[in-house]
C-alpha cells in the first residue's frame, strides 16, 4: 500500500497544485465576502487540508472554506460585533471554533447520518438562498461599488442604483473596475466553451486573477497613468502573516446571538460537507466508500484549528473536490498538497496577491452564485412537482428575508405539511412516520436480495432504509418492493436513484418494484409516489413508473398489447381454487398477445379479515388452452407433511420420481389422468425451473410466482417458463 503511495505521488502534487489554482481565489473571495481580512480564507484551505489529509476518511475530498457559510459568516461579522466589523471577526472566529467542537462531537457520536432527515427540495431551496445572498451583494463590489449593505433581497433591489451610478459617470476610477469585473465574469462564463487545450490547462478563476495582477502591472511598468483602481479595491495582506494571528474573542459565548451562529455554522457545515462527500465517492474511479464519521471529525478539529490561527470554518467542498478528480488525484496527498501549495503562494507571491483588484474576485463569487441561483434550478425542481416548488419556495423566501435556520426549519415544516396533506390523515400519517416496516432477506432460490417496505417512506425515515440498501454489496441484484407502502416521497426516489447508478457501476442491478398501484402528479421518475384509496384507483393518471416502461417496452419487443390501468373485470380468476378464500381487488399492467392465449398481469387481492387482513399484489400469468387438460393444483411441498391450502385434493406421488415427489404438491380431479399429464418429460420440465405455482381448471392455467410483484427480470423468467410449459402441454394433447 505505502508503494502505491509513493508511486502516485506526482499524480496528487499535480492534482494539488491544479486545485490550489481554484482554491486561491475562491479562498480571498470567500473571505472578502464574509467581511473577514482576506487571509483567513486562504488559512482554513491550509489548515483545513493538511489536518483532512492526515485525519479524515475520505481520499479524494478537498477541504476549505465553503459558500453555503458565506450568509451565516457575513451576518455574524456585521451583527455580533455591533458595528464594528474587526471585533465582529474576532467573535465569529470563537463561534468557529466552539463549532469545531461541536463537530468533532457528531463524529464522536456517529451523527453523519444528519443530512439525511433534510427534505432534498428544502436543501435546493436553501442553496438557492445563499447562491442569491452571494450574488446580491457581490455584483455591486464586481462593478466596484463596496458602499452597498443590508438583507440580501434590499441589496439586490439597489443592482439598479449602482448600474445608475457607473453609466453617469465619465470618471477611469469607476469605470476601470467595473470593466475588470465584467471581463473576469465573461471570462468564467465562456470559459466552458473554448477547445483549446493550452488555455485550459489553468482553471478559469486563475485566469480571471491573471487578468487583475496583468492590468495592474501594465499601470505600474508600462503605462504613465497611474493605477486608476483604489487601494481600498485592492486585497490587503499582513506584512508578517504569523505575527499578526488574531485572538478569537470569547466574551459573549454565553449570548444568544453567539450560540445562534455557532449552531448554524455546525449545520450548514455538516449539510454541505456530508452531501458533498457522498457526491465525491461517486466520482471515485475506485469506488471506495468514505468514512463519514472519521470526516467529520477531522473536519471538527480542522476546523477549531483554523479558528485559533484566524481562519474560516472547515468543510468539504465539491467544486474543489472535482477538480481533484478530473486533475488525477487518487488519495489524500492531494489534498495535504493544494494545502502546501497555497502555503507556498502565500509566502512566495504575497506581493502579486495584494495587486489582485476585489471586482475580479467579486466576479467568481457572483458566477458561483448564479450557479446555486439559476432559474434552471427552479425549473427542474418544478419538473418533479409542483409541491415540490412550493417546498422550494418557501425555504428560498424564508431564508432570504429571515435566517437560515428559520429557512430550513420551516422547509421542513412545510414539507411534513405537504405530505400530510397528500395522504389526507394526520393521525395515520404521524402515527407510521418515524418506523417503516423494512424487511431485508436474500431468496435462496434467485439469490436477490429482496427487500420490502411498509407503511410511509419519507425523508425523516428514510435513514432506515438505507441501512439495509448498504448491507447489500454492489454487485449483487437487489430488488425494492414498495407495494405494502402508501406513500413515498420526493428525497427517497431521488436518493434510490443513487442506489441504481452505484449497483449499475459495479455490475449489480437495483429493481424497484411496488409503485405501480401508486399515482405521481408528473412523470419525473423522482416525484412523490401515493397509494390511492380503492375508490380513486382507477382514475389514476398516466404517469407510469421505470417498471410500467419497461413493461411496455417488453410488450413491443413481444409485439403484444399493454394495458396499464387497472381493471376490476376478474371473474374468469374467481373460478381458480387459489381464489376461493381471497378477495380480488383489482388487475393491472396487463399484456395480451394478439391471440388472447397469454395474458400476463399484476393483481392485488387480500386473505383474511379484520386485525388479521393481508394485501398482497403478485404477478401471474394465464394460459387458455383449446382443448381441456386435467384439472390440478401444483405448489410447493409444505413441511407439515403434505398439507396445503387447498386441502380438497389428496397429494399425489410419483414412486419413480422421488424428488419431485417429496418438493411438490400435485393434486387434483381424475388422478389417473393427471398421472398420464405428467410424464418424464414434463416432471423434469418442474424439477429443472425455478418454482411456480401452477393450477388447471380444465381450459386454462393459472401460473403465480412469489407472494409479491416480479420484477422485470422475473417477469421474463415467468414469460419463459409459460411458453416452454405451453409447448410441451400443446405437443402432449395436439399430437393426438
Amino acid at each position: 500500500m505505502m508503494k502505491d503511495f509513493i508511486k502516485e505521488i506526482p499524480k496528487n502534487l499535480f492534482s494539488g497544485f491544479v486545485v490550489s489554482l481554484v482554491a486561491l481565489p475562491l479562498g480571498l473571495g470567500l473571505a472578502i465576502a464574509s467581511e473577514a481580512p482576506p487571509i483567513s480564507g486562504v488559512i482554513a484551505s491550509i489548515v483545513g487540508g493538511t489536518v483532512v489529509a492526515i485525519l479524515g476518511g475520505s481520499q479524494l475530498t478537498i477541504t476549505g472554506p465553503g459558500n453555503g457559510l458565506v450568509i451565516v459568516l457575513l451576518y455574524a461579522i456585521t451583527s455580533l460585533g455591533g458595528g464594528d466589523l474587526y471585533q465582529g471577526y474576532l467573535y465569529t472566529l470563537a463561534a468557529i471554533i466552539v463549532s469545531g467542537a461541536l463537530m468533532f462531537l457528531f463524529g464522536v457520536f456517529r451523527l453523519g447520518a444528519l443530512s439525511e432527515f433534510f427534505p432534498s427540495s428544502a436543501l435546493q431551496g436553501m442553496l438557492a438562498a445563499i447562491g442569491v445572498g452571494i450574488l446580491s451583494k457581490q455584483v455591486h463590489v464586481m462593478l466596484g461599488i463596496t458602499s452597498v449593505s443590508g438583507k440580501p433581497l434590499e441589496v439586490l433591489s439597489k443592482i439598479p442604483d449602482s448600474l445608475k451610478v457607473l453609466f453617469s459617470s465619465s470618471s477611469i476610477e469607476i469605470i476601470l473596475p467595473a470593466v475588470l469585473g465584467v471581463l473576469s465574469l465573461l471570462i468564467l462564463v465562456f470559459y466552458s466553451k473554448l477547445r483549446n487545450p493550452l488555455f485550459k490547462l489553468i482553471p478559469a478563476p486563475m485566469w480571471v486573477v491573471f487578468l487583475a495582477i496583468g492590468l495592474n502591472y501594465y499601470y505600474d511598468l508600462i503605462s504613465s497613468q497611474e493605477y486608476p483602481i483604489s487601494s481600498n479595491l485592492l486585497i490587503s495582506l499582513p506584512d508578517n502573516i504569523w505575527s499578526d494571528l488574531p485572538t478569537p474573542d470569547f466574551g459573549i459565548a454565553l449570548t444568544v446571538p453567539f450560540l445562534s451562529t455557532v449552531f448554524s455554522i455546525t449545520l450548514i457545515s455538516s449539510i454541505e460537507s456530508l452531501l458533498s462527500i457522498k457526491a465525491v465517492d461517486k466520482l471515485d474511479p475506485q469506488k471506495r466508500r468514505s468514512n463519514v464519521n472519521k470526516d467529520l471529525r477531522a473536519l471538527g478539529i480542522a476546523t477549531a484549528l483554523s479558528g485559533m490561527a484566524g481562519g474560516l470554518n472547515v468543510v468539504t467542498v465539491i467544486a474543489r473536490s472535482s477538480v481533484n478528480v478530473n486533475n488525477g488525484g487518487t488519495n489524500r496527498f492531494a489534498n495535504m498538497s493544494h494545502s502546501l501549495m497555497l502555503l507556498c503562494f502565500i509566502l512566495l507571491f504575497q506581493e502579486q496577491i495584494q495587486r489582485i483588484a476585489l471586482p475580479a474576485l467579486a466576479a467568481i463569487l457572483v458566477y458561483t452564485g448564479y450557479k446555486l441561483a439559476a432559474p434552471s434550478n427552479f425549473l427542474r425542481i418544478l419538473k418533479i412537482g409542483k409541491e415540490q416548488a412550493a417546498i422550494f419556495i418557501v425555504t428560498l423566501v424564508i431564508t432570504l428575508t429571515n435566517d437560515l435556520i428559520t429557512g430550513i426549519f420551516l422547509g421542513i415544516v412545510t414539507t411534513f405539511l405537504i405530505h400530510v396533506v397528500l395522504n389526507r390523515n394526520l393521525f395515520l400519517f404521524t402515527r407510521n412516520l418515524f418506523k417503516p416496516n423494512v424487511l431485508m432477506y436474500l431468496e435462496e432460490e434467485t439469490g436477490n436480495y429482496y427487500v420490502s417496505v411498509k407503511n410511509f417512506c419519507s425523508f425523516l425515515n428514510f435513514f432506515r432504509l438505507k441501512s439495509k440498501l448498504d448491507e447489500i454489496p454492489e454487485n449483487e441484484h437487489a430488488v425494492l418492493d414498495f407495494s405494502l407502502c402508501s406513500f413515498v416521497d420526493h428525497t427517497v426516489m431521488e436518493g434510490l436513484n443513487e442506489y441504481r447508478r452505484g449497483f449499475a457501476r459495479k455490475g449489480g442491478a437495483f429493481e424497484i418494484i411496488g409503485l405501480d398501484a401508486h399515482t405521481a402528479d408528473t412523470q419525473h421518475p423522482f416525484a412523490i409516489r401515493k397509494s390511492l384509496p380503492t375508490n380513486d384507483f382507477f382514475k389514476i393518471n398516466d404517469n407510469l413508473t421505470k417498471r410500467q416502461l419497461s413493461l411496455k417496452k417488453l410488450s413491443t419487443v413481444l409485439g403484444w398489447g399493454y394495458r396499464a390501468e387497472p381493471s376490476s373485470d376478474t371473474k374468469e380468476l374467481e373460478r381458480f381454487d387459489l381464489f376461493k378464500a381471497k378477495i380480488i381487488n383489482y388487475q393491472f399492467n396487463e399484456i395480451v398477445n394478439e391471440s388472447g392465449d397469454f395474458h400476463l398481469f399484476d393483481l392485488s387481492y387480500s386473505e383474511g379479515a379484520f386485525i388479521s387482513k393481508d394485501d398482497i399484489i403478485s404477478s401471474f400469468l394465464l394460459i387458455n388452452l383449446k382443448f381441456d387438460i386435467p384439472i390440478f393444483i401444483l405448489d410447493r411441498e409444505n413441511l407439515l407433511g403434505g398439507i396445503n391450502e387447498n386441502t380438497i385434493y389428496k397429494d399425489l406421488d410419483f414412486p419413480k420420481y422421488p424428488d419431485f415427489s417429496k418438493r411438490f404438491f400435485l393434486g387434483g380431479r381424475r388422478a389417473s389422468e393427471i398421472r398420464k399429464l405428467f410424464d418424464s418429460k414434463l416432471i423434469f420440465f418442474f424439477e429443472s425451473h425455478a418454482y411456480f405455482r401452477v393450477e388447471s381448471i380444465g381450459r386454462s392455467i393459472l401460473i403465480k410466482g412469489k407472494s409479491r410483484l416480479s420484477s422485470i427480470q422475473e417477469i421474463k423468467q415467468l414469460l419463459a417458463f409459460s411458453t416452454e410449459l405451453m409447448s410441451i402441454i400443446n405437443n402432449k394433447y395436439l399430437d393426438k
